[in-house]
This record gives C-alpha cells, structure tokens and sequence, in this order.
C-alpha cells in the first residue's frame, strides 16, 4: 500500500532534523525529497489508473439502453463491428481502425461523420442528435461501403443493449430459403450485368502537335469533371483532358516534349513524370523543382527522353488527394524489348511477334474513384476481346494505395517487364502482386474459347453482399 500524505510529512520532518544534526548533507536530503516525491507521484499515478479503468469500464452498458453510454466501432477491411446493436439515447461511438488503410464512419443521411482516421488512429462520434430509430452506419470512401462496410444501428429506450455480432454481419446458418435466394440473385445479376454501358472513357491516345523544330507538343489540363464510374453513380473526379485515367502519351526515344499544363483545379498542382529521367528542373515536385502552379495558371514541361521507359504521370503536389482522385495517366516511350524466341514456362515466344493488343491497366482503390480498373467499377470495366492464338500485352499501373494480386484466369501471364526494365528471366504466373507506382508488363496468348474472369486477388475488392463491383473485368475469347 502507497504511503499517505501523514506519513510523507512525519519522514520529511524527521529528515529536516537529521540535517540540523549534522547527520545528513544537504545534498542527501535533496535526494531524499526527490525519493518521496517520487513515492507520491507513483501513488498518484496508480491512483489515476485505477480511475481510468473505472471509467472504462463504465462504458459497459445496461439492459435498457440507458443514455449517455459509449459502445465500440472495430473498422476493418471491409467490416464496421459493433460491440453492441443498439445504445440508448444520447449516446456515442468509439470508432476505431483496426485495420491497415484509411477508413471512417457516418450516418447516412445525417451530418455525422468522423475524421479520415488512419491506421491505429480512433475518435468518438456523438449521437445524441439522433432521435429513436435505426440507422445506417457506414464508410464513406469510395468502394469501402460496397466492399462490406456497413451495418445498422438501433438508438432508443426500448432496445436492450447486448454484446455479439454486429447488425449486418449475419450468421449465414439461420438465413432462410429466401434470403439466400435473394443473396444469390444478386450475385447473379451484377455478373450478368457486365459489361455496363457508362459516360467517358479513360486511356484515349494523345496526339501531338507538331512544331516545327520537331518537338512533340502536348496540353494536359487538369480539372474536376462528372466521372461515370459505374452505372449511375457519378463522382467528381480530378481528370486531365476530362478523362481518368488521363489521356495516353507514346513518344520515340530521342523525342523532345514539350507539355503546356492549365490548372484548372480549385487548389495548386504540378505534374511529375514518374519513371522517366528527366533534367531536375522537369522532375514536377513544387516547390523543390518548380513554383506550384495556382488555380488558373499554367506551366511549360520541356525535355527530350533519351531510354526506353514504360512511366505515369500524376500530380506530386496534394497528390495524396489529387491522384486517388483520378489525377493519373500513362506514358509510353519507345520500346521495351521483348524475349522473343525464348520458351518460358513451355510457351513459345515467336521471334515474329506480333502484338494483336498492347494496352495499359490502371489500378485504383481510393479517392472518389475507388476500386477501379482505368477509372471504372465492375460491371462498367471494358472487357478484353481477342482470338485463340493473339499475343496480347498489357502493362498493369498501380496508382492506388495498397498492393493488388492481379489474377487472370484460364492463361499464364508471362512477366516480360518491371518497371519498364526488361527482365533477364521472364517468367508466367498467374497472379501478379502490383504494389503502389510499380509497372508489370506481360504477355498473354489466350489458346481457349471462353469468357476469362480477370481480377484482383483481394477479394473484398471485387465482391460484396450486395454482388460482384470494382476490380473485375474478363478476357473474352473466341
């Protein structure tokens, strides 16, 4: 048991007197001082702690509901977790994430909504505007609440608050005959939708002007448009030329670019060409390279690309809300050369290649353009059409914020290029992992009849209760 404040005085009294007898230096009562202080402090400290704990713990709430009582929100990839389904009026949530990339909480058709909360990071929401009824709890960053990320909530006097499984995380066992029917059809429907008609289209080749020096001119202006992502749900996204991904740049090596770039962006911007060497003053990175270039102003890109380079450009200023927003393109320069005449994995790599298709793969997972395949969600990805035999190259760009296992089924995928740098050993897999900013670049030579389905591996990523949506598209054979 700690010391008490009576008991503190009487030892300091008694070291007062040992000083004054000459028994004890000034220098050891000094630390004798510290020492009991530090007594109090940890007694204090235990004391606040057990406290904390009491307050803790009050936060169990009672049967009834009563008001003013705080239940837990577990924010996962993609899940929200209740500790209970419902809380009495004038509660609140403590929101948490415990999962790896950002996510937040809302409730919909109401004003209330908590910070973009980091990994580890939590905040507690306040319900007491609400009046008794149930609600819709959910993620409001793109694709999270359509990866899974919503449940209900029940506020009121006349629920008893219990602990178990959250409102919309179902066990599957006591669904009826109906329900999972129901579940199925909508699993069905959204695969028999695809693929779905939608406004623009990203990825359209840019052509130059060219001046008369032989330099290669480009405009890319950036703006915020209406961006179709699937059917009917439209966003607005932060485009070059109108389009996300941007327009699609091929140049020779040897070429001289010049890019005139209009910000037309409520905020300033910049644009850095990502994989491309470039003389520093070009690199895009305001205000190390460059001034920022304002809402309204403009800037002059000027440099010749002297080696082959499979790159992207993007904004590099605000560019944690810029690109996931759509701010992205693709640039091509020259050729990287391919293993013809090799065997890899027992696939024979003609030393005539010839290239049926050859074509970007942007990937995206936040932003207003979220789980996204060239700036469109399943069922409005493009497929790919080809025939039995065609030699096919796509280049997979991840501009998103986490990894994504590409997975093509039915044929290998044989990796020719990282980076835009050609590998000494190609090699076929079937599942490719694209972290952020990487390029992969394969070829693929489909040798059946069939419809192909060709996702990311992260499942939650491509499917919902609600059906297929996102990362999904399909090589069509024939």
């Amino acid at each position: 048991m700690s010391d008490t404040p009576n008991d503190e005085r009487t030892r300091l009294e008694e070291l007062e007197r040992e000083v004054e007898r000459g028994r004890l230096s000034r220098d050891a009562w000094t630390i004798g001082i510290f020492g009991v202080s530090g007594l109090a402090l940890l007694a204090s400290a235990i004391g606040v702690g057990f406290a904390w704990r009491a307050i803790d713990e009050s936060k169990v709430t009672a049967p009834g509901g009563g008001g003013g009582e705080t239940i837990d929100a577990s924010l996962t990839e993609f899940a929200i977790d209740l500790s209970a389904e419902h809380v009495g009026p004038g509660g609140r949530l403590a929101v948490s994430n415990d999962g790896s990339m950002v996510h937040n909480l809302a409730v919909r058709d109401h004003d209330l909504v908590t910070a973009d909360l980091n990994a580890g990071a939590s905040e507690v929401l306040d319900l007491s505007s609400l009046a008794p009824g149930s609600y819709e709890l959910f993620c409001t960053i793109p694709g999270h609440a359509e990866a899974g990320m919503t449940t209900t909530l029940h506020v009121g006097d006349d629920g008893t608050v219990t602990s178990g499984e959250a409102a919309g995380h179902g066990d599957h066992a006591n669904m009826t005959e109906e329900e999972a029917a129901a579940l199925d059809q909508r699993m069905v429907d959204s695969i028999m939708a695809f693929p779905a008609e939608t406004e623009g289209r990203g990825n359209q080749l840019l052509e130059p002007e060219i001046l008369p020096d032989g330099t290669k001119r480009y405009e890319l202006t950036a703006s915020i448009v209406d961006w179709e992502v699937s059917p009917g749900k439209v966003v607005q996204a932060w485009a070059y030329n109108g389009m996300v991904p941007g327009p699609q740049i091929r140049v020779d090596v040897g070429d001289t670019l010049e890019v005139e770039f209009h910000n037309e962006l409520p905020i300033g911007s910049d644009i850095h060409w990502h994989g491309i060497d470039v003389p520093n003053d070009q690199d895009g990175v305001a205000p190390l390279t460059q001034d920022i270039v304002p809402s309204g102003g403009s800037h002059t890109y000027r440099f010749t690309v002297t080696e082959p380079a499979v790159s992207m450009y993007h904004a590099h200023a605000h560019g944690h809300e810029a690109v996931p927003n759509g701010l992205f393109g693709t640039i091509f320069v020259g050729e990287v050369p391919m293993p013809t005449g090799q065997t890899v994995s027992g696939i024979a790599i003609p030393e005539d290649l010839t290239l049926a298709q050859d074509f970007p793969m942007v990937l995206n997972d936040a932003g207003v353009i979220g789980l996204t395949l060239d700036g469109k969600s399943f069922p409005a990805t493009e497929p790919v059409v080809a025939k039995v035999g065609d030699w096919i190259r796509v280049t997979y760009y991840n501009e998103g914020l986490q990894v994504h296992p590409m997975h093509l089924h039915g044929f290998e995928q044989i990796v020719v290029a990282k980076d835009g740098e050609p590998l000494d050993h190609p090699y076929a897999a079937d599942t490719i992992l694209i972290s952020p900013g990487e390029r992969y670049t394969v070829l693929i030579n489909p040798d059946q009849v069939g419809t192909w389905v060709w996702h990311c591996h992260i499942l939650n990523h491509v499917e919902s209760s609600d059906g297929m949506f996102g990362m999904v598209t399909a090589m069509i054979v024939s």
